[in-house]
């Protein structure tokens, strides 16, 4: 089973607003470029990547969290962060029940991760 077929796995087993919650964060990640890649990592967690690290997902008990790997370096004119706002890198945004996913906001945030991935690339040279 490959990591898209992972995710697309703990999505169905959430059998509350966990699911839809889930999904729609993944729908804006993967919308957001299509050269995003999917993988399953760190005990069976979603990640993707797009010139580096961009999120981690899990739900938890009571959330869904979307962790940003560089979360602190990016701009959030939104105000989407509103978890680990104390750390030196990442950044979360912790889904409860009844939050709805803005599309529109959390894509621009997906593509704020990726471009500053692509400058740590141009930068280093590789």
């Amino acid at each position: 089973m490959n990591a898209s077929q992972r995710i697309d796995q703990l999505i169905a087993g959430l059998t509350d607003w966990r699911r839809e919650t889930f999904a729609g964060v993944r729908k804006c990640i993967l919308e957001a470029d299509a050269e995003i890649v999917e993988e399953w990592k760190y005990m069976g967690s979603p990640v993707w990547y797009r010139d580096g690290m961009i999120a981690v997902a899990n739900a938890h008990k009571g959330k869904v969290k979307l962790t940003f790997a560089h979360g602190a370096m990016l701009p959030d004119p939104d105000k989407l962060f509103n978890a680990g706002l104390e750390g030196n890198a990442r950044r979360a945004i912790d889904f409860f029940e009844g939050d709805t996913v803005d599309a529109t906001r959390l894509t621009r945030l997906v593509r704020a991760a990726i471009e500053f991935n692509q400058a740590k690339v141009r930068k280093s040279g590789k």
